[in-house]
């Protein structure tokens, strides 16, 4: 960009050979002068400072790495209430699950979401009735039948055909008498 400011070219063609708006290339090109190319620098946004040290990180991806049961649950699921709980747990911080998920992407890692399945499932009668009962019972067209009508059926243009329409409008008979 200061290459194109030094040849002189105008704010609005160095944004259009950038790809941006003429506006931004105003507020680098003042705080360029006002600073030099090192106003120019991306300036990382601080937001709100994370609760949790770099130590503490490290410390809950050790505790993580345990499983779920090392810390009282019955099964090894991971979810983001569990997480919150053990972080309350051992740091003293509480965090919203939502920013748990959040937490736990910057650290490389993923919840885990329980899946709502009985207890009682039984996997190979579920594929065998798919497989024996499920084609009897699953509503099919004959064979040659027409397919089922949508709920909205569009007809051709000229289904109506164009000369029943003129006919009909009330001016119609007017201007054909014009015409002739």
């Amino acid at each position: 960009m200061i290459v194109l400011l030094r040849q002189g070219l105008s704010l609005h063609e160095i944004g259009r050979r950038l790809g941006c708006h003429a506006s931004s290339v105003l507020r680098w090109r003042n705080a360029w002068r006002g600073g030099g190319s090192g106003a120019l620098k991306a300036k990382p946004i601080p937001g709100r400072p994370s609760r949790l040290t770099a130590k503490q990180r490290a410390r809950l991806v050790r505790l993580l790495k345990q499983g779920a049961r090392a810390h009282g649950y019955r099964t090894e699921l991971w979810t983001t209430q569990r997480i919150a709980a053990v972080i309350e747990r051992h740091f003293g911080v509480t965090y919203h699950r939502n920013h748990v998920a959040k937490l736990l992407h910057q650290l490389g890692w993923s919840h885990q979401k329980p899946e709502r399945r009985a207890i009682e499932r039984d996997e190979a009668a579920i594929a065998e009735w798919k497989r024996a009962v499920w084609p009897a019972v699953k509503k099919r067209r004959a064979a040659g039948s027409p397919p089922r009508p949508y709920r909205r059926i569009r007809l051709p243009p000229d289904s109506l055909g164009s000369q029943d329409l003129e006919s009909r409008r009330p001016d119609a008979r007017r201007s054909a008498s014009r015409a002739s």
